[in-house]
């Protein structure tokens, strides 16, 4: 892909996209703003994707953001979106400070508040989650290093990664990853190693019913009474 050039849009998005048009509509429909509400036809509903990383793909995608010289701050957001699983809007707001543009982040605790203040609570869920060491350690350093923000860019929000995000990927030989792919890794990885789903669930703000669904097949013990039940005698 040309430098500066970002990858047009996944069915996912497009669906989403036509789907929140579908709403704006219908709302002004409601409003009295437009006398008939013209219908939008979405497009199917694409399959759960299966993409996760491996540590050595992860290793090269930092390897990629780390030695570029406008991409740095994306080894920062890798790291965090990565092990704490949290989608990447709400990773670049964060902030190591209360706030009403988006999370922050209490190193003293060792807790992420994924919301703003005066954010409402709606049905994309956002709970607090406890950080794991090993990126609460990089988020102390970060903030002892003077940062405001844990992925910031010349000292300000970064507001958005698209050319950089399709920089690095294709540096790294992985223009198939996307931002979203961190959350699918850091989930996969939390069931490869017995985590319960109603731990991931609570900890990744996802239903149960979705984490058992999409990645229970990775958990240790998934069939596992049945795979015994099944080869054993009499």
């Amino acid at each position: 892909m040309p430098e500066g050039k970002t990858r047009p849009g996944s069915p996912g998005t497009i669906r989403r996209e036509l789907g929140t048009l579908r709403a704006a509509l219908q709302y002004c429909h409601s409003e009295g703003y437009l006398l008939s509400a013209p219908p939008v036809t979405l497009p199917e509903k694409p399959p759960a994707k299966e993409r996760w990383l491996t540590r050595a793909e992860v290793a090269r995608l930092l390897w990629a953001a780390w030695r570029g010289r406008r991409t740095q701050h994306l080894a920062r957001f890798i790291l965090v979106a990565l092990y704490s699983g949290t989608c990447k809007d709400a990773v670049l707001r964060l902030a190591y400070m209360p706030n009403t543009r988006g999370g922050w982040i209490d190193t003293e605790h060792g807790l992420m508040f994924r919301r703003a203040e005066s954010e409402r609570v709606t049905n994309k869920r956002q709970p607090p989650a406890r950080l794991p060491d090993r990126l609460l350690a990089h988020l102390r350093r970060w903030e002892r290093m003077g940062l405001r923000f844990p992925v910031e860019y010349q000292g300000a929000l970064c507001g958005d990664i698209k050319t950089g995000w399709a920089t690095i990927t294709v540096d790294a030989g992985m223009s198939d990853v996307t931002p979203h792919t961190l959350r699918h890794t850091a989930i996969t990885w939390t069931m490869q190693r017995g985590a319960t789903a109603w731990d991931a669930a609570g900890f990744f703000g996802a239903s149960v019913q979705m984490i058992e669904r999409v990645y229970g097949h990775h958990h240790p013990d998934h069939q596992q009474s049945a795979r015994e039940a099944i080869g054993r005698r009499g």
